[in-house]
């Protein structure tokens, strides 16, 4: 009997001690890294960045873009009373110069694409940091970065956005 009874009483304390421990508050949170990367100082920094390395390319085919429409525009203005050797000429050179245009635009999307995702890892590097350190210091179990929904009281974007500006 002191057999039954102890293995008993040793069921009750583990459902006790199982019970207790998941009545422990279980700590999540959620950080927007959209936000991140609009409101943090350092994306903002990154944005200044891309944007005075990659003006001048942007202007030079903003310039060249109006140049080839003026042309354009010039030619289908003085195409029926061209000679058909002459406008096959200058429609093969309208061609020639939107291509070398279609292609420099590409380029630069390309080059502006990897340098904007150059900036943007940094910065979600740093902001992850800033993630782990909130976490830890305030005993959060799990920090998400992507959901479908979120309820706002879990949201901690603000707390990682103030310790990522203020920590340079």
């Amino acid at each position: 009997m002191k057999s039954l009874s102890s293995h008993l009483s040793l069921a009750v304390l583990l459902g006790a001690m199982a019970v207790s421990a998941q009545a422990q508050e279980f700590k999540a949170g959620f950080v927007n890294t959209d936000r991140i990367f609009r409101e943090a100082s350092a994306a903002k920094a990154a944005q200044a960045k891309l944007e005075q390395e990659f003006s001048k390319r942007e202007k030079e085919l903003v310039d060249q873009g109006n140049t080839l429409k003026t042309a354009s525009d010039k030619f289908e203005r003085e195409a029926p009373t061209m000679a058909e050797s002459q406008r096959a000429s200058r429609q093969r050179q309208l061609v020639d110069q939107d291509r070398e245009f279609q292609r420099k635009r590409r380029e630069f999307q390309e080059d502006l694409n990897a340098r904007k995702n150059e900036e943007l890892s940094t910065v979600l590097e740093r902001a992850n940091k800033v993630v782990k350190q909130v976490a830890e210091a305030e005993k959060y179990d799990v920090i998400l970065q992507e959901a479908v929904y979120i309820n706002p009281k879990f949201d901690i974007t603000d707390k990682v956005l103030k310790t990522l500006n203020g920590a340079k």
